[in-house]
């Protein structure tokens, strides 16, 4: 067992889904690479550290008798890991909050833009409401102001704290009146303000006409049955799910009945992966008293960086923010892939569900993203679509 020795060779199993593990970790001995949901007890009887994504369970099952000193999961959520437990047996751990959130931000704005075209959303005149108001609450309420939209946000856990100067916060019952509601929350089962099954019939049943539902957060602060009821009766709903009830099994009939259905990857880009494991990387050293000596631009692959030239998606000489936005990121494509595997038999889909987010292309933050030809696109969108572009986190 290695324990504060410079000199020892520690054994770290990580999730393979996590990017440039190899090069924050290798230099504390063996990285043990294994599929998320396939990481066993018997893979941890001698392993130091184990380094994982949301989708493996952290449970006393898991860990009991074995030489594990430090859980680290690359993720903003933990509700997938039994803290308690952890603690009481003095095993350290972290996560990481906000490692994704740009990327969860980007993914919102860019289904928004979608369902302007596809569903005549009028975002500049829409009221927003967010529900949950940490990492990706607040980044979308400011990008969501950048663009001129209007913001109500729900937030139950912080407006108690704040107390009397809570007033920046509504009640649900308020954010049900909101034209596109956003939900951003961790999954808590009990205590004073659990978020399981948060929308469910009475909230689901009242959401005013022709509204827009997001859930990037947990499956299960969604009644999904419920939800696949209601929309049956009303075709005038747009709803977008990232996250469902039962993952990977999700309901087949579900997806079909949503506007746009995605394999959990909002927070897939490569740049919050990446900062993901950078985060777990320097709780790690601190674990383990090591210096932290290794930074995310030290390790990271540059050959990914991401130039575009918005004169190749000029199309009858006009070019548009959605044009770009599509050429950097197309929702629609993560839509078509998942809607793909529906007809599978069900444990096909399930294989299919993960292999969707194994193999999950690169895709780059709007933030990341350099121009070719900057100051013909600045020329060339106008200033009310420049705003935009700006809103939506490009720099130009």
């Amino acid at each position: 067992m290695c324990l504060r020795d410079n000199n020892c060779k520690m054994k770290i199993v990580v999730d393979e889904n996590m990017p440039l593990v190899d090069a924050f970790f290798k230099g504390f001995g063996s990285v043990v690479h294994k599929p998320g949901r396939l990481i066993t007890h018997d893979d941890l009887l001698d392993a130091d550290a184990l380094l994982i994504r949301s989708v493996t369970p952290v449970t006393a099952s898991l860990l009991e008798g074995t030489a594990v000193q430090f859980v680290g999961s690359a993720t903003i959520g933990v509700d997938h890991i039994d803290q308690d437990y952890l603690v009481k047996q003095g095993i350290g751990w972290a996560s990481a909050p906000g490692c994704n959130a740009d990327a969860v931000v980007n993914y919102v704005l860019t289904c928004l833009l979608e369902l302007e075209i596809s569903r005549g959303l009028d975002l500049r005149g829409a009221l927003v409401g967010i529900v949950g108001y940490g990492n990706v609450g607040r980044r979308l309420k400011s990008a969501l102001q950048k663009l001129g939209v209007s913001v109500v946000v729900c937030d139950p856990l912080l407006a108690e704290v704040f107390g009397e100067e809570a007033g920046q916060f509504v009640s649900l019952e308020e954010i049900l009146k909101s034209d596109v509601i956003s939900l951003h929350v961790p999954m808590v089962v009990s205590g004073m303000h659990p978020t399981y099954h948060m929308m469910d019939a009475t909230q689901l049943k009242n959401l005013k006409a022709n509204a827009v539902l997001i859930n990037t957060s947990r499956g299960g602060v969604i009644n999904n049955q419920v939800l696949g009821q209601v929309l049956e009766k009303r075709p005038d709903l747009s709803v977008v799910l990232d996250v469902w009830e039962n993952e990977p099994l999700l309901d087949w009939q579900l997806a079909n009945a949503v506007n746009i259905a995605t394999p959990h990857i909002a927070g897939y880009s490569y740049d919050g992966k990446v900062k993901g494991t950078e985060m777990v990387y320097r709780s790690f050293c601190e674990h383990f008293g090591y210096a932290s000596s290794l930074s995310l631009q030290g390790v990271i692959d540059h050959e990914l960086d991401v130039t575009l030239d918005p004169k190749v998606l000029i199309e009858d000489e006009m070019i548009s923010t959605l044009k770009i936005v599509r050429a950097v990121y197309s929702v629609m494509q993560d839509d078509s892939d998942l809607r793909r595997t529906l007809k599978q038999p069900e444990e096909s889909r399930i294989a299919a569900f993960d292999q969707l987010r194994k193999n999950y292309r690169l895709r780059r933050e709007f933030s990341t993203i350099a121009f070719k030809n900057s100051e013909w696109l600045s020329n060339t969108l106008g200033s009310d679509e420049l705003t935009r572009m700006r809103g939506l986190g490009f720099s130009l």
